[in-house]
């Protein structure tokens, strides 16, 4: 049997494909790594409940590039905006929640993010409740972590989330003239 150089050409060109068809990826996009890096994703979560002990809101915080992503949802509250923060301290003693101390605020900065000297870690968006007593807020605290660090939120002691009578006024210092606060929740790694 004689080979001709086109032959030769057309197998070499055949076995590397051959070799590259066995089902593996590799690389950025192969599904075993996204497994993996959702996987060292951290999250963690609270429960928030008002004076009462009812569950009012549950809150899930997502690690991000630019900090931690709340999700929360909320139920049984006052129809209008309330003021909703991440304070310093990981208790959530009834009925005033004054045992979450301030606002956390690891970098000392001034509240609001319409004051030129804030704004603080822990200032989020007002939260809007429905004349049906429930309402939802997605927010980023930017410069917060759940990972080790003076930014973290799962830090020795904790801290917790805190939704306001009132709403937030971005400016006041130090915490917005938000007013009493309704509900609480410790932010524990899920």
């Amino acid at each position: 049997m004689r080979w001709t150089m086109w032959t030769l050409s057309a197998l070499l060109a055949v076995f590397p494909l051959a070799g590259c068809s066995q089902g593996t990826t590799t690389g950025p996009d192969s599904k075993e790594q996204q497994e993996t890096e959702q996987q060292q994703t951290m999250t963690a979560t609270a429960q928030l409940q008002n004076a009462d002990g009812d569950q009012v809101g549950t809150a899930t915080l997502t690690e991000g590039e630019d900090g931690v992503e709340i999700r929360l949802e909320a139920k049984d509250l006052k129809p209008g905006k309330h003021g909703f923060h991440i304070h310093e301290t990981g208790t959530c003693e009834a009925p005033d929640f004054k045992s979450a101390g301030g606002h956390f605020n690891p970098e000392d900065k001034a509240h609001g993010v319409d004051n030129p000297q804030g704004s603080h870690v822990g200032d989020l968006p007002n939260l809007e409740i429905g004349s049906d007593g429930k309402g939802e807020l997605t927010a980023t605290a930017k410069g917060a972590t759940l990972e080790e660090g003076k930014n973290s939120l799962l830090k020795e002691g904790g801290t917790a989330l805190v939704i306001h009578a009132e709403p937030d006024d971005m400016k006041t210092d130090p915490a917005g003239d938000a007013g009493d606060r309704v509900a609480c929740g410790v932010i524990q790694e899920k």
